[in-house]
């Protein structure tokens, strides 16, 4: 349906389609039909008392012969035409929607499925329709027509010819569509390994630093070989299966032959059937023979085609987990004022919940610090602002307005995030922090980098701004990468900014310049900043504190350092501890 939804979209090709094979049909059943009447006019057959036909005669049939040819020759460039047409837009639709639909899946949902599988999916899924609709503009559909009109045509010659036609077709034809869906659960274990084979491929190369530095190789080559020996089964099922196929259906073929060919004979020898009907029948025979063996190929075909885009059909009918409401209206929100009502959620939906009735309410260009033991909640409450998940309980609010209720792409122009760890696109360093805004010019792209200091190490590239930065800007240093991302928080100029650990990656020395850069950004905006080192936040008009997914404290840092045994007091004495333990060694 999918196919089928995208496809009639383009109704003109495909009557042009249908007109091609009705063309292509015409030419290849007249042709059997005039070289019968040319080889009637040739031969001297005794049994028929047959008498030599005229020049013109003759030279009638071969304009005949010819037309019928011609009319082959159009019909098929008629149909080439349009399926070319059809078939290249239709799997350019069909990329287009895979992508779409994919990109509008949670968060959830890309942290469960493999990239590389999912890449190996919709490759999959535009491919299948070249095959469906090769098989049925190509093969199937011509077949059901041409079988048709050559068993009636065979009828119209001798009855009992036409009934052994007709028997042996419906048999063979029947034999296919049963035995092709019975070995289709076998293409579909194929297709699931073979998905399986590509997502192992891209985990490992994704971490092919990882298999050096713990001496991983070994280990990952032997259970790589390990799924590929189970692809390779399922590979070789499948193609048994269609080689057993193959030989029961050549082997009829050869028996139909010789007994239409000793049916023929006799008839010829009692006077029913010409030497020009012979012609017929071993052209009609070859026709039908070859069509109806392409049936079982072209159900085959469009079987495994099928099996292959069953994945990722899966996927383009399972709904979307967060959606926007119907008429959802856009979020204006020029104060940035942020408020977290009662909030509860699980990732998993279970009893688990990693954030309880957390409640926080942040002004309009107010600066509040986030921090707590590691799996507190804090990144989970900022996932959560940015509705990359849905709420169990509660309710988010930025200027008074639930987040739930206005469309996703606005509430995310008004936040600029800088992740704990950023990944940036295999594009240029000019074009990944003009990600945020595309409209800006390349002056201002500069100035956001030059805020950010990262302009100095990208001036020392021999391509400056025009360095492509590699798959996930592997190129580029973690540090590098933070600062990237800054510089790109910077340019979007949002009404609120979401850090998450933005420091974490930068040396002592970057850390002290992006401070300062971040205080000049911070005015007049509304700012939430996670981090795990404290000193980074110790200037925010208020540090929260978030333990087991419950607000703890608050306040600023001075009045959190008083609060007696406090977390927030515990985690800035442990840290201090630890920074005087490394002077020490030092």
């Amino acid at each position: 349906m999918i196919y089928w939804r995208h496809a009639r979209v383009y109704w003109p090709m495909l009557i042009l389609c249908a007109a091609g094979i009705i063309t292509l049909i015409g030419g290849d059943l007249l042709s059997p039909l005039a070289y019968r009447r040319f080889f009637n006019l040739l031969a001297l057959d005794p049994l028929h008392r047959t008498q030599l036909g005229t020049t013109h005669e003759i030279s009638l049939t071969i304009g005949l012969i010819g037309a019928a040819a011609f009319g082959t020759w159009l019909g098929w460039r008629i149909l080439m035409y349009a399926l070319n047409q059809v078939e290249t837009r239709v799997m350019a639709d069909l990329a287009n929607y895979c992508f779409e639909y994919l990109q509008n899946h949670s968060y959830r949902f890309f942290t469960d499925n493999f990239a590389g599988a999912l890449v190996k999916r919709v490759n999959r899924f535009a491919a299948g329709f070249e095959v469906i609709g090769d098989q049925c503009a190509l093969q199937l559909g011509q077949t059901i027509v041409r079988i048709s009109l050559v068993i009636a045509i065979l009828f119209w010659r001798n009855a009992t010819l036409g009934s052994v036609f007709l028997g042996w077709t419906v048999v063979f034809t029947c034999f296919n569509i049963f035995y092709s869906r019975w070995k289709l659960k076998f293409d579909m274990q194929r297709a699931r390994m073979d998905t399986k084979v590509t997502a192992r491929l891209s985990d490992t190369i994704t971490n092919s630093l990882n298999l050096k530095l713990f001496a991983g190789i070994e280990r990952e080559v032997a259970q790589f070989r390990a799924i590929t020996n189970e692809h390779r089964i399922a590979r070789y099922m499948s193609w048994k299966l269609a080689e057993y196929s193959e030989a029961i259906q050549g082997f009829s073929v050869r028996v139909l032959e010789i007994v239409v060919l000793c049916m023929a004979v006799r008839y010829w020898l009692r006077g029913v059937l010409t030497v020009g009907d012979f012609v017929l029948l071993r052209s009609y025979l070859y026709q039908l023979v070859d069509r109806v063996r392409e049936v079982g190929q072209s159900v085959r075909r469009i079987y495994e085609a099928m099996a292959d885009a069953n994945e990722m059909t899966q996927i383009l009918l399972e709904p979307h987990e967060v959606k926007d409401a119907e008429s959802a209206p856009q979020l204006v929100a020029p104060k940035g004022g942020v408020e977290f009502r009662n909030i509860q959620f699980a990732y998993t939906g279970g009893p688990k919940l990693i954030l309880k009735d957390f409640t926080l309410d942040i002004k309009p260009g107010e600066r509040v610090g986030i921090v707590g033991p590691s799996g507190g909640g804090k990144t989970t409450a900022l996932k959560l602002l940015g509705r990359l998940y849905n709420l169990n309980r509660g309710d988010i609010l930025i200027d008074h307005q639930n987040i739930a209720e206005v469309t996703q792409e606005s509430l995310h122009k008004t936040m600029a995030t800088v992740p704990q760890e950023p990944v940036l696109f295999h594009r240029t360093l000019m074009e990944n922090i003009r990600y945020s805004r595309q409209e800006a010019t390349d002056e201002e792209v500069v100035r956001a980098a030059e805020r950010a200091y990262c302009h100095k190490f990208i001036s020392n590239f021999p391509e400056g701004y025009q360095t492509l930065v590699g798959e996930r800007g592997i190129k580029l240093s973690g540090g590098e990468r933070q600062r990237v991302a800054i510089a790109r928080a910077i340019l979007m100029n949002a009404p609120i900014l979401l850090f998450d650990e933005a420091t974490s990656s930068l040396d002592s020395e970057s850390e002290t310049y992006i401070q300062d850069a971040l205080q000049k950004l911070f005015v007049g905006r509304t700012v939430i900043a996670i981090a795990h080192r404290l000193s980074t936040i110790r200037k925010m008009d208020r540090i929260v504190v978030v333990e087991d997914g419950r607000i703890v404290e608050q306040g600023d840092h001075p009045t959190l350092l008083k609060i007696p045994n406090g977390v927030y007091q515990r985690l800035w004495h442990i840290q201090q501890g630890s920074s005087d333990f490394v002077k020490y060694l030092q």
